[in-house]
């Protein structure tokens, strides 16, 4: 073998030609639409709101709203692909909610001993619903609207009716704590005067600018493995300006951040796990499997794949993802309250969709559910900032959900 393990005597393998850029889109439509259709939700909102979208204090908002959509996003993201729903995750959440108040505030148990246990609880309930899905065949719809039902119940009984809180401040660091700044005062005063802005954090702008430039370095290096294989990749122009708008509105973000308190925990939280997800479900054996068995179970099965295993891990992970979600949603209220996560599992579901999934299974990524999250996010928050009714905002989004949903079938048939 030679050099790049190309066999002696052999061409080298060459990239094909790209091909136009308009090309190039139509073909990718479901995967670059959805980011084009959040800037340009995010540009209307900001005109509309005379700028206050994307203001320091309400991008710090965004995240710390929407932070438990998508974490339950993530989770819900890998049901759907493997041909599952769950119904359940909204009750899942404000039981852990209220499970931990009961730890915490009235039991007194440290915050360290109470986070696992109740990371622990929601696993196992996770289990026990994937269980009779996995090897009961008993349809998700219905076990899960059955742990819907029951959680919402039990919620009501462990808090008797009544909200229980406030939490301890390390709790609520959980979701309002916020990464300490760890640049010298002098770097600080450096770029206070730079940015001729009243406070910065350092340590949040260095770590924004690292990020841009790794994720520019890996696809770079994605860009170039592909053409060492021969493999098609997008036109040289299209990936300059994605990968100079993608690192651009990063470090905007992080600057935003940066003049008010920094980044929030759960940005971090968010952050690792659509990195972790992101590379289980696209570069691991396990991950390939969920889509086959979401595709087609008959074929998955036959080919040796354990779909009933992979089925019970989905929903098992799905509570634990729910259950992460409870204690943020409850560290962030400070309370929890027996209503806590009420309907939630709609908006968690609708982010999934609008981010390209398909109903049918097979068909979804991480950072589409990730971006579906932010768009439901933003058009939640604009058109609050806008004073439109909550009557007429759910009649908007479920009118955006349809779209979406229409949108893959449209691509469906176009491509049969």
């Amino acid at each position: 073998m030679s050099e790049g393990n190309v066999p002696e005597g052999a061409a080298p393998a060459t990239a094909p030609e790209s091909r136009p850029v308009g090309a190039y889109l139509l073909s990718h439509l479901r995967e670059y639409g959805l980011l084009f259709a959040l800037i340009a939700i995010m540009a209307f909102f900001q005109i509309m709101t005379d700028g206050t979208l994307l203001k320091s204090v309400n991008i710090t908002n965004l995240f710390l709203q929407n932070s438990y959509i998508i974490i339950m996003a993530l989770g819900m993201l890998i049901v759907i692909v493997a041909g599952h729903i769950d119904l359940s995750v909204g009750s899942v959440m404000g039981f852990i909610g209220a499970f931990a108040a009961v730890l915490v505030v009235q039991w007194e148990l440290p915050v360290a001993l109470a986070i696992p246990l109740c990371l622990l609880l929601g696993a196992m309930i996770g289990a026990a619903q994937g269980y009779w899905v996995a090897y009961w065949q008993i349809p998700s719809f219905i076990v899960t609207l059955a742990g819907m039902l029951v959680f919402r119940g039990l919620s009501l009984w462990l808090l008797e009716g009544q909200s229980v809180g406030p939490f301890p401040k390390e709790f609520q660091a959980l979701s309002t704590g916020f990464i300490t700044d760890f640049m010298p005062a002098s770097v600080r005063d450096r770029l206070m005067g730079l940015f001729e802005v009243r406070r910065i954090n350092a340590g949040a702008l260095c770590i924004g600018t690292l990020a841009s430039a790794l994720i520019v370095w890996l696809n770079l290096r994605r860009r170039h493995q592909n053409q060492a294989y021969g493999i098609e990749d997008e036109p040289v122009g299209f990936f300059i300006a994605r990968n100079t708008i993608v690192a651009a509105a990063l470090l905007f973000v992080v600057f935003k951040l940066s003049t008010f308190r920094g980044l929030p925990n759960v940005l971090i939280t968010m952050t690792v796990l659509t990195v972790i997800y992101a590379f289980v479900t696209e570069r691991t054996t396990i991950g390939r499997r969920i889509y086959a068995v979401g595709g087609n179970v008959k074929a998955a099965k036959l080919s040796g794949i354990k779909t009933e295993r992979l089925t019970f891990l989905a929903f098992t992970n799905m509570g634990m993802l729910a259950a992460l979600a409870g204690l943020i949603f409850a560290a962030r209220l400070n309370t929890a309250t027996p209503k806590a996560g009420f309907a939630v599992e709609l908006d968690v579901i609708a982010a999934v969709f609008i981010g390209g999934a398909s109903m049918a299974g097979g068909v979804g990524t991480i950072v589409g559910a990730v971006i579906g999250a932010f768009i439901m996010g933003v058009m939640n928050n604009g058109m609050s900032i806008m004073g439109i009714g909550i009557d007429y905002q759910q009649v908007i989004k479920g009118l955006v959900l349809l779209a979406a949903v229409i949108f893959d079938v449209y691509n469906k048939r176009k491509q049969s």
